[in-house]
């Protein structure tokens, strides 16, 4: 029987865990033996009984445990290089891994030769979607994003009809239509808000104007900026410069400007440049999702607000630790999807020929085997 271990995370502020009493179920009806470091999903609100109740057993290295008697390990970030190498040979790491530019893990990967499988690299395909877990993480993000914008804001949201008068609903800009960006959009909406949506993407205008938004054309300077899918493409110099442009009459009238604009792997475009934000009435708010890649907006901080002429920039990062209930939730059903067809009579088999398995395993025994991925530089 394969034994799973779900350990608490040790990241910075990371809430979240990777099985929930609900996932914990149908992992044992499946097969699978299941056992939580103790206090892993308080955090999120998933109590230790809870664990017990759904079939879990508890882990602690303090009790004599050992990491040695399991054979996949589900984490949301990776553990520490020092957690890895406790693990014995061949082990199986689940994970949001943080492949791209990762030496560190690549090494202690191969050290330990443990095979891994990074979510960050799922294909996009339809038999994907199931344990998109980027996908289920960005959607949190676009929601919360829109409520730290209109926290933020010195003005209501919704429009406001009132014996002193009427109270003009706010102005919202949303750059990137992906899934963060889509979930802001109609999260505003739902608040009242009057929304614009900039994106390199002709082929998301249709979902954009479904929710209530007006979509800004994009410039038309080169046929790949079209792109396809939920997931943006790289552009030339040329085309962000002509965005910037368009986008900077839309920014001077905005309250509120969401940007969720990032390519996998790969530094965030700049929308958002000094000469803009000049234009930007004070007491509008930026909040910026790719802060983590660089920026979408000149000027954001990690983690932090930084008030510039007025405008409050605010780089968001791990919003969906914030909500990390639900988070859980989804992204442990993520996991399930993935690894559960996996499990025939008993045996937890890796088939490598599988392509949603290929694509996302970076190693195999300690082989890396997206050498690409883990050499590519940092942001």
């Amino acid at each position: 029987m394969p034994r799973i271990l779900v350990p608490i995370e040790v990241a910075f502020g990371e809430a979240r865990v990777a099985a929930t009493p609900e996932t914990v179920k149908k992992l044992v009806s499946i097969g699978f033996k299941v056992s939580i470091e103790k206090g892993a999903g308080v955090s999120a609100g998933f109590s230790d009984c809870s664990y017990s109740d759904a079939g879990a057993d508890f882990f602690s290295e303090e009790n004599g445990d050992s990491l040695q008697e399991f054979d996949l390990i589900l984490c949301v970030n990776a553990p520490s290089n020092e957690f890895l190498l406790k693990l014995k040979n061949g082990t199986l790491l689940i994970g949001l891994l943080g492949p791209y530019g990762n030496q560190e893990l690549a090494k202690s990967l191969e050290m330990a030769r443990l095979s891994a499988l990074s979510l960050e690299l799922l294909p996009r395909i339809s038999r994907a979607q199931s344990a998109d877990a980027l996908s289920s993480q960005a959607n949190i993000a676009g929601y919360k994003a829109v409520l730290l914008g209109a926290n933020a804001l010195d003005r209501f949201f919704p429009m406001l009809m009132t014996a002193a008068g009427t109270v003009q609903p706010a102005k919202v800009v949303v750059l990137g239509a992906g899934v963060a960006g889509l979930q802001a959009i109609a999260t505003a909406k739902r608040l009242g808000a009057v929304v614009s949506v900039s994106d390199i993407r002709q082929a998301v205008k249709e979902q954009v104007e479904s929710l209530g938004a007006r979509f800004i054309e994009p410039p038309h300077l080169e046929d790949e900026s079209s792109g396809k899918g939920v997931y943006a493409k790289e552009v030339s110099e040329a085309f962000l410069q002509a965005q910037r442009k368009q986008l900077t009459e839309q920014l001077s009238e905005a309250d509120v400007a969401i940007c969720t604009a990032q390519v996998p792997g790969k530094k965030a475009p700049r929308l958002i440049d000094e000469e803009m934000l000049d234009k930007m009435r004070p007491g509008s708010v930026v909040v910026d999702l790719a802060v983590s890649q660089g920026g979408n907006c000149s000027g954001t901080k990690l983690g932090e607000m930084v008030v510039r002429k007025g405008v409050k920039l605010i780089g968001a990062s791990d919003l969906p630790c914030s909500v990390p209930n639900h988070a859980s939730s989804l992204y442990a059903r993520n996991l399930f999807a993935l690894i559960s067809p996996l499990m025939t009579k008993g045996e937890f088999v890796l088939n490598t020929e599988d392509e949603l398995i290929d694509g996302a395993l970076i190693s195999k025994e300690g082989e890396i085997r997206h050498a690409q991925v883990i050499n590519s530089g940092a942001f």
